[in-house]
């Protein structure tokens, strides 16, 4: 942990229970927009992924083999 973020969380434990209460509320609502908005981005990283496959620009490989060839690479 950075001593700056270390200061913060110092200064927030000092704060009454209500104000942490609404400050942990703060920070995780700014966590759901970033859960968001990050999912989105993936949901059209996924989309474009099918529509390559679809046209054939992917390549595919079985699950089996790929896990096989990870346990290879591991030994």
């Amino acid at each position: 942990m950075s001593a700056f973020l270390k200061s913060i969380e110092e200064q927030a434990r000092a704060l009454s229970p209500e104000d942490r209460a609404r400050l942990a509320e703060s920070m995780l609502e700014s966590l759901h927009t970033s859960i968001a908005e990050i999912e989105a981005l993936w949901a059209e990283d996924i989309e474009e992924r099918v529509s390559a496959f679809d046209r054939g620009e992917i390549t595919s490989y079985l699950a089996e083999e790929v896990f096989a060839e990870a346990r290879r690479t591991l030994q």
